[in-house]
């Protein structure tokens, strides 16, 4: 945790293999990990398992009172802040999902194998682009979504109906995290 821009970090106490993930809901901050899923309620001080241990949790994303976790073995929902899971992916072509993003009534997943989208919280997942790319990160501002690959940044306005590269002047277009802070997006 850093309370002043990153010139001093304090260690929170959450040991794990790799922390892939965060989500906020209220007070409740999650951390999707190697090994499940853990939650704080005191800013990361102590840390409490939520279990889905078999699971490396890539991606987490709140959509009103649904916590939604993307995994190696594709989304789950839960409905008490990570205290029951449903399976959620009916319809996802690959269940590697390492990217989720939330606009309104749309539910965006990023997989190995392009985006999906879901407009009933996940119980059906259909293809909105980009099948033969592993997207790496998705962001949303506005009506745009955007996309990141192993080669490029990509932009929809349509929901995945169509997607335009939109990587001039990247350095490097090899992509695995995006960012949106007001009217800026940033590309890692």
């Amino acid at each position: 945790l850093t309370t002043n821009t990153g010139t001093s970090w304090r260690y929170r106490g959450l040991s794990s293999s790799f922390i892939y993930s965060f989500a906020l809901n209220g007070t409740n901050l999650f951390a999707g990990t190697g090994n499940g899923l853990f939650l704080s309620t005191d800013r990361g001080v102590v840390w409490t398992s939520l279990g889905l241990t078999w699971y490396r949790v890539y991606a987490l994303s709140v959509s009103g009172t649904n916590l939604f976790a993307g995994t190696d073995r594709g989304v789950l929902r839960s409905t008490n802040n990570g205290i029951d899971w449903t399976p959620a992916s009916i319809g996802l072509a690959d269940t590697n999902v390492w990217c989720m993003a939330v606009d309104g009534m749309n539910l965006f997943a990023g997989t190995f194998g392009g985006v999906y989208r879901s407009t009933n919280d996940g119980a059906q997942w259909t293809p909105a682009g980009m099948t033969t790319s592993h997207i790496q990160s998705l962001v949303i501002s506005g009506t745009n979504l955007f996309a990141s690959t192993g080669y490029n940044v990509f932009l929809t306005t349509n929901n995945g109906a169509n997607w335009t590269p939109v990587s001039s002047g990247l350095q490097n277009t090899i992509v695995q995290s995006l960012f949106i802070n007001g009217g800026s997006l940033f590309a890692g």
